[in-house]
């Protein structure tokens, strides 16, 4: 079972739209959250004079790849100071997040957070959850061996925060599963392979659940085009909407590509369940939690629900 974390999430106004700060107990970082129009109080507060690595977040907008987000990393030795600048030169993000140390800790240096800055950089990159508005990689310092481990780990702590506070743009996907420790057996927890099949069109995809997303992946064959019929529910006409909007979107974005009457995933792409996935695969509606079945015939529902027959029975 993966080790338990304690989210500090605090909400400045009261209310889960306004400013918000984030740390991980026993970890030296501090995160500091808020929309655009909070600009003038987020460099006010004392997080934002210090040295840290910030990133401006945005919508889709014009230049920007259809239905992805877009995100800016970059560092500075007095982060307010930075992000008057871009209040000025940089119109499209709405979102800031700034990233420091704890007021009690030792503050980061500029070597260190412009280490962050690069990773960050690349991660996002890897990713391709969202469009990098960053022109280059700036490169940073080389860091001592002592450092490096230091910001590896504090790194580490920040891509679990994040997507608490809703940023995703630097969560993995899932090629490649987390390995446990030499020595050590799989979490019972961690997702097998689950495949969905279209045998007429010669249609096979595979996928993983991780961290609550449903993920297929990259090499995976899907439908070419969304079905359509003027037969369909008005209810059945919305669903097939949506679902030619996500894949017409997944084309745009260069990770579904179409061949002919087949197409294919080259990237990891996340779900937000397993019934969108299938729908996005086989070309139609479908039941995710029972299409969607490991090699032995195990199926995504019957793997959710594993444990919950024996969960509060006596023995």
């Amino acid at each position: 079972m993966s080790q338990g974390k304690q989210v500090l999430l605090y909400l400045v106004d009261g209310r889960p739209g306004g400013l918000r700060t984030a740390e991980i107990a026993n970890w030296t970082g501090h995160v500091l959250a808020g929309e655009r129009s909070d600009l003038s109080r987020i460099i006010a507060r004392d997080e934002s004079k210090r040295t840290g690595v910030y990133l401006l977040l945005g919508d889709q907008s014009a230049g920007a790849t259809q239905g992805r987000p877009r995100v800016y990393v970059g560092e500075s030795d007095d982060v307010a100071s930075r992000l008057r600048q871009h209040h000025d030169k940089k119109d499209w993000w709405d979102r800031v997040v700034v990233v420091t140390s704890q007021a009690q800790a030792q503050q980061l240096t500029k070597s260190q957070v412009r280490f962050l800055e690069s990773e960050l950089i690349a991660r996002a990159k890897l990713t391709g959850r969202a469009d990098v508005e960053n022109g280059t990689d700036p490169g940073f310092a080389r860091l001592s061996e002592a450092e490096l481990s230091n910001m590896s780990y504090f790194l580490e702590q920040l891509h679990v925060l994040l997507p608490t506070i809703g940023v995703d743009v630097f969560r993995r996907g899932a090629t490649s599963p987390t390995e446990a420790p030499a020595g050590e057996p799989p979490a019972q927890d961690e997702s097998p392979v689950f495949i969905v099949r279209g045998r007429k069109r010669g249609i096979e995809a595979r996928a993983r659940f991780v961290d609550g997303e449903f993920i297929v992946l990259a090499g995976s064959m899907g439908a070419s085009a969304i079905s359509e019929s003027a037969k369909y529910s008005e209810s059945t006409a919305r669903a097939y909407a949506n679902y030619r909007a996500i894949h017409s979107s997944l084309v745009e974005q260069g990770m579904l590509v179409v061949e002919r009457d087949i197409a294919r995933f080259v990237k990891d792409v996340p779900f937000s369940s397993p019934s969108t996935a299938g729908a996005i695969v086989l070309g139609r509606s479908c039941n995710g939690r029972t299409s969607w079945t490991t090699e032995t015939g195990l199926s995504f529902g019957a793997w959710e629900g594993r444990d919950i027959i024996s969960v509060g029975v006596e023995e």
